[in-house]
């Protein structure tokens, strides 16, 4: 099978996005498919007419193409003209567009179908759209050494540095904890959103915590691997989160982890128990439960041991390209 993949040219961080949908080409690619890559640049999610025109000129062939939502969401002309001339377009909806409802909502009516990668992400569309026609194809989790943990413990907030993910949060509550020991890192990319970048750099030199938190800026491979393996605690604090697949890296690490009530990180955790999911609609919620557990030994051990049960209960991307593949043959 011949598959056309188009993913968008103007997010340039390492986004979950960017990484499901390599991860997924990769594995396509493993179970026979034969897949063609192209970035397409543009100013998405809505671009210009050539830009709109550039991703049109990719739909045309009669073949199957998976188009990243945040290129196809605003494009519901171009994606009707494809489907209607034979070429099977499916959008792969990361997370429900911010804006353009209206142009989003055609575009999923247009497509052939639609690949989701969480059931909330799912629920997001249909609460959207009343949209019907999809897969579910969960993102899977790569083997991984269990981490040793260190002393003081350390903390991990493994997300490139936006308002969303809601670092500045993290480091107001750890200010506020310093009688207690424990280090942390917030690892991810400062180039997404400088501004918010440079607070989040602000903050930590106001509470004295240089010391204490280090802002790494985007670490892959060894250098990733480092800070998993002295991880005690992960943190994704984000508001919105389709699935959140640093929920699942910090699980095939045996890291316990944090995450945000009503996101898609709560299915990503699921019922391991390897952490909590935290209503942080409620004022001190997050001190209040990081203190609990700097200070409580079984808990510690109760969250890591969870954590390292989940592990070896965590599917692989082979099962996210099975399924993906079969709805693309059905």
């Amino acid at each position: 099978m011949h598959i056309r993949f188009l993913v968008p040219g103007n997010v340039r961080h390492g986004s979950g996005g960017n990484k499901y949908n390599a991860m997924l080409a990769e594995h396509l690619t493993a179970l026979g498919a034969k897949v063609e890559t192209i970035t397409v640049d543009g100013d998405w999610p809505v671009g210009s007419p050539a830009d709109r025109q550039r991703f049109a000129d990719m739909l045309d062939g009669g073949t199957t193409v998976i188009a990243d939502g945040l290129v196809a969401s605003g494009a519901p002309d171009e994606i009707s003209g494809a489907t209607n001339a034979g070429t099977q377009v499916w959008i792969l909806s990361h997370m429900a567009l911010a804006d353009h409802p209206d142009l989003e909502a055609k575009a999923l009516a247009a497509a052939t179908g639609i690949i989701c990668p969480s059931a909330h992400a799912a629920e997001e569309l249909r609460a959207k759209h009343g949209t019907r026609k999809m897969v579910i194809a969960t993102p899977g989790a790569e083997k991984a050494d269990s981490a040793e943990g260190s002393q003081p413990l350390h903390i991990v907030a493994v997300a490139a540095l936006l308002s969303n993910k809601c670092q500045l949060e993290l480091v107001e509550c750890l200010g506020n904890l310093q009688d207690v020991g424990w280090t942390a890192a917030l690892i991810g990319s400062e180039n997404a959103d400088p501004r918010y970048a440079a607070e989040v750099r602000a903050a930590v030199e106001r509470y004295g915590l240089e010391n204490r938190i280090s802002v790494t800026g985007e670490l892959t491979g060894d250098a990733l691997e480092k800070q998993w393996h002295k991880a005690d605690l992960s943190v994704l604090l984000s508001r919105s989160e389709s699935f959140g697949m640093v929920v699942t890296e910090s699980l095939a690490h045996g890291v316990p982890v944090l995450v945000r009530q009503g996101t898609g990180a709560v299915e990503a955790l699921g019922h391991t128990e390897a952490g909590a999911a935290l209503d942080l609609t409620q004022e001190g919620t997050l001190a209040t439960t990081l203190r609990t557990w700097l200070d409580d030994s079984v808990l510690q051990q109760t969250w890591r041991s969870n954590a390292l049960q989940a592990r070896e209960y965590l599917r692989g991307w082979d099962t996210t390209a099975a399924t993906v593949l079969e709805a693309l043959q059905r």
